[in-house]
């Protein structure tokens, strides 16, 4: 038992000894492995498990105000070629040609370049992508072929508010309109990832816990205050007017005036953005903020406004007009060149009288003028979010003559843009607040949060609440008997201005001669004014240039169709019930029948008659003539057919 005893100890002895020296040598491996061989392993064991992706967003879409997508980013497939993995570049050529669309040179060129890495074509349609990869399969060209996941940039609706939306270039970089003033928020992103995966590619470890999904913070969407169904109606009608017209382009903005939200802004010609290489870059450009010109008498309505402010002027105050005026040696006639006569400034207004006009810019002076039409946001940039706003021009009052203030007073010697004139005649229908003018809506993170949301910005009160009333009811009067009565939309009550301007040479030095800018700028309906619609027609080729005859009609079919497309009811008919009231209302007698003596004469009828009308009458008359109110004449102060002395003053009361 003891040599047992002892046989065995020695056995485990021999055992422990034997356990001590492996773990001692597995130790010292271990030691060496991490000390020595610890880099080579771990770069080993990252080439067995690591698998690196390029996660890639696409960029943010661009939606109208109502959701629907104006501008989206799909991933298509771009082929690229390892050159130093060609074994026969003449057969690679000849099978992959046909199938891309390319020639084979143009292929051969592409492998010549050598390196690793060349692009064969970029965002290939479907049908090319299916016909490569199956090419690649059966000619085992997978080793120096293969894709790359890119963002293709598409306007579903082709050239639909093209001018607003611009485009985007090869590398995903916005060239024009909001595509290149938002470019850093809409740009998407590539994010390297590293996945640890085993054998079957499956994610292991950590990288079930941190799924494939992006985190940044580009990449948003945008949506616009743009309506795609006004915008749909305006560009529609715009195609029209250039069949129509013939012109050189054609610009018009629609405006929200109580918010300030542009709903629509559309230019022709215009481009298809999905293919925007294949037009000229001119028509790239966005007219309705870098283009500048002079208004015109579109801007008489600030110049009206400015006059009622100051007083110097009120709706019923006479003016002699003789068809002409010289002011500094310059000549300054009517649009037609005739006289009106004995006028009111409401007829000055309705028949956009330069003469008139003039002599009120003279009353207001320079320093005024200049004062208003900053007031009304000319001469600064508006700050909407698109490339390329002018500010337009005006004078210095320091600077300007007598002759500068009278053509200024006409619109003219001014240079402003379509957004600025847009923006300044919202202002009279907001009650005389200037809003800040906005195209963007609201801004999304990639998660659907909001990102930043925009909306009414006011940025100051240009004239009195009273006053810009009374300047409504003047505008209003243009179009309902006046020069803007082609853009009247029967049931709706409708305020605005023409205009008509000669244009400027593109030195500077003078006018086109025969070269025209015909536009219209007015607002809907009066009582809730819910449109602002500006139409500017530039070098018109028919033969009429005048822009109550061209822009007018163009802006009142525009009405029209917005109207039903927005459900706004008819206007109250403020005529109703003025035929039975003439029927009721006793015929008065034809004439005083005596002899009229020496230093008196006979009141004359002034009923139905117009501020112009009734004024001229009571001239001819003898009579001095006052008026209250504004519309036709209904009642006087002095019966018709009385024998009054010569003088006497007589107050006609007006009515719509």
């Amino acid at each position: 038992m003891e040599r047992e005893r002892y046989r065995l100890q020695k056995h485990i002895l021999i055992l422990t000894v034997c356990m001590l020296a492996a773990f001692a040598l597995l130790v010292v491996r271990y030691g060496y492995i991490q000390l020595v061989d610890g880099q080579e392993m771990t770069a080993r064991l990252a080439a067995q498990v690591d698998r690196n992706y390029q996660l890639e967003t696409p960029r943010g879409a661009i939606l109208d105000r109502n959701g629907r997508e104006l501008a989206v980013s799909t991933k298509m497939q771009s082929l690229y070629v390892d050159p130093n993995h060609v074994d026969d570049p003449a057969q690679l050529a000849a099978d992959l040609a046909p199938l891309i669309g390319l020639n084979e040179d143009e292929i051969l060129g592409d492998i010549a370049q050598g390196g690793g890495f060349v692009w064969v074509k970029r965002r290939l349609p479907q049908e090319e992508y299916e016909s490569v990869r199956q090419m690649m399969r059966e000619r085992e060209y997978t080793g120096c072929l293969g894709f790359k996941t890119e963002a293709k940039r598409s306007y579903p609706n082709d050239s639909l508010a093209a001018n607003v939306l611009g485009f985007v270039g090869v590398d995903d970089k916005g060239l024009d309109g909001i595509e290149q003033s938002l470019d850093p928020l809409l740009k998407g992103e590539v994010q390297a990832r590293t996945v640890k995966t085993d054998q079957q590619n499956r994610p292991i470890m950590e990288s079930l816990f941190s799924p494939l999904q992006y985190t940044g913070s580009s990449c948003k969407n945008v949506q616009l205050t743009i309506d795609a169904g006004i915008q749909f109606i305006v560009e529609q009608e715009l195609d029209k007017a250039m069949a129509a017209n013939n012109p050189q382009a054609i610009t018009c903005v629609v405006m929200d005036p109580k918010t300030g939200d542009v709903l629509a802004m559309a230019s022709r010609p215009t481009y298809n953005p999905n293919r925007f290489w294949d037009y000229d870059a001119k028509v790239w450009k966005n007219r309705a903020v870098s283009f500048i010109y002079e208004p015109g008498s579109t801007f008489k309505s600030v110049v009206a406004g400015a006059a009622l402010q100051e007083k110097v002027v009120s709706p019923n105050q006479v003016f002699v007009d003789p068809g002409y005026v010289m002011v500094s040696g310059r000549r300054i006639q009517n649009w037609n060149g005739e006289s009106f006569g004995t006028v009111t400034f409401t007829d000055v207004v309705k028949n956009s009288l330069n003469t008139g006009f003039a002599q009120v810019g003279l009353r207001l002076g320079a320093e005024k003028l200049t004062q208003y039409a900053k007031l009304f946001g000319f001469g600064e940039l508006t700050h909407i979010d698109l490339p390329g706003e002018e500010q337009g021009i005006l004078f210095e009052p320091e600077d300007m003559r007598d002759s500068d203030i009278a053509t200024m007073s006409i619109g003219q010697s001014i240079a402003v843009t379509p957004l600025q004139l847009v923006t300044a005649m919202s202002a009279i229908a907001n009650d005389g607040i200037l809003l800040r003018p906005h195209i963007v809506k609201t801004i999304y993170n990639p998660d659907g949060t909001i990102y930043e949301e925009r909306g009414r910005s006011e940025v100051r009160r240009t004239i009195e609440s009273a006053t810009d009333k009374t300047l409504v009811g003047l505008l209003e009067q243009v179009v309902a008997t006046g020069g803007g009565k082609k853009a009247a939309v029967k049931g709706y009550r409708i305020a605005g201005k023409t205009g008509t301007a000669q244009k400027i040479r593109e030195d500077g030095a003078g006018y086109l001669e025969g070269h025209y800018i015909a536009s219209f700028c007015g607002f809907a309906p009066v009582e809730d004014p819910q449109l602002v619609v500006l139409v500017m027609i530039d070098d018109p080729g028919a033969g009429n240039f005048y822009g109550g005859q061209i822009a007018a009609p163009v802006a009142g079919s525009i009405f029209s169709q917005l109207f039903r497309y927005m459900h706004i009811a008819p206007s109250s008919d403020p005529f109703a019930g003025m035929e039975k009231v003439q029927e009721d209302t006793p015929k008065r007698k034809a004439g005083y029948e005596g002899v009229v003596p020496s230093g008196k004469v006979v009141v004359p009828d002034f009923a139905g008659l117009s501020l112009r009308e009734a004024a001229q009458k009571a001239a001819s008359a003898g009579l001095t003539f006052a008026s209250r109110g504004s519309g036709v004449a209904g009642s006087q102060s002095i019966p018709a057919n009385t024998l009054v002395d010569k003088d006497t003053e007589i107050t006609v009361f007006f009515q719509p």
